[in-house]
C-alpha cells in the first residue's frame, strides 16, 4: 500500500479530510464537518487535531488552507478569523499530532492536482471566498491572492465572485458576472488551461460554459472539489522535500 497520506481540505464552512494511498486511491471515506464559528486559532485548531485522530493512522499530512501560507505560517485567511495573520499552524500541528506536514494554500493543493504541467495554467476555486493559483509549466507562482485584487467599482474579486455575492446577485447574475472576471483573467494571464473548483463550481454546466469566447471556453475545465483532497498528494511530491510548507 505504501505511504498513507492524511488528506485535509480547510473551507470557509467546512472541512473535509480522507487516507490516501500513493497512487491516489482512497484509503478511508470521506469526512466532512462544519467549520466552528469564529474560525480562531484557539476553536480551529483543537478541531483539525481531533479530525485528524478520527481518521486514524497515517505516514503523513497534507492540508489546504484558505490563506497564504509562508514556511508554514498563515497571512491573512480573512474569510476565518483575522488571528490567522502570522499563525505558526504547521508547528503547532506538527507538535500535537507527530507527523510530517505539509500545508499549502488550498487553491494551491487543487491546482497541483488539476495542472497537466504545460504552459500557462490557472486555477480559480469558488467558494466562502475566490482562491487563484498560477502554474507556469507545473511550477507554482506562490503567494498569489487574485481575489483581493481590486477588479470593478472597487471591488475585488471576491466582492463580486464569493458566496456572499452569490447570494446577493442570484445565480445567472453572478454566472455573468463570473464570466466576465474569467475574459478579464485571459486577458491578463494569456492562460493555456484554466480548472475551475470549489464547492461552488456545481453550479456551473455546459450551458454556461459554451456561451464564453471560443478561445476560452476551449481551454477551460470544470473540475471535482475532491482535487482539493487529491491534490495533497502532489503537494508532497511537489513540496514534500521542505518540512512545514
Amino acid at each position: 500500500m505504501g505511504l498513507i497520506t492524511l488528506a485535509i481540505d480547510v473551507g470557509g464552512t467546512g472541512i473535509k479530510a480522507m487516507l490516501l494511498q500513493e497512487n491516489g486511491e482512497a484509503a478511508s471515506w470521506r469526512s466532512r464537518i462544519e467549520t466552528p464559528h469564529p474560525a480562531s486559532p484557539d476553536r480551529l485548531v483543537p478541531v483539525l487535531v481531533e479530525l485528524a485522530l478520527q481518521m486514524g493512522e497515517c505516514d503523513r499530512i497534507a492540508i489546504g488552507f484558505p490563506s497564504v501560507v509562508e514556511a508554514g505560517i498563515t497571512r491573512g485567511a480573512i474569510n476565518l478569523h483575522p488571528a490567522w495573520d502570522g499563525f505558526p499552524l504547521a508547528k503547532v500541528l506538527q507538535t500535537k499530532l507527530g507527523k510530517p506536514l505539509c500545508i499549502a494554500n488550498d487553491a494551491d493543493v487543487q491546482g497541483y492536482g488539476a495542472i497537466a504541467g504545460r504552459g500557462v495554467e490557472l486555477t480559480i476555486t469558488l467558494g466562502t471566498g475566490f482562491g487563484s493559483a498560477l502554474f507556469v509549466d507545473g511550477r507554482l507562482l506562490p503567494n498569489l491572492e487574485l481575489g483581493q485584487h481590486l477588479w470593478q467599482n472597487n471591488l475585488t474579486y471576491e466582492d463580486w465572485l464569493g458566496q456572499s455575492a452569490l447570494e446577493k446577485m442570484g445565480i445567472e447574475n453572478w454566472q455573468q458576472k463570473l464570466g466576465e472576471a474569467i475574459a478579464a483573467l485571459y486577458k491578463l494571464f494569456n492562460f493555456d488551461h484554466l480548472y475551475i473548483g470549489g464547492g461552488n463550481a456545481r453550479l456551473l454546466g455546459q450551458d454556461w460554459v459554451i456561451k464564453l469566447p471560443s478561445v476560452i471556453a476551449s481551454r477551460l475545465t470544470i473540475v471535482s472539489n475532491d482535487l482539493g483532497l487529491l491534490g495533497g498528494l502532489a503537494l508532497w511530491r511537489f513540496q514534500g522535500n521542505y518540512p512545514s510548507h
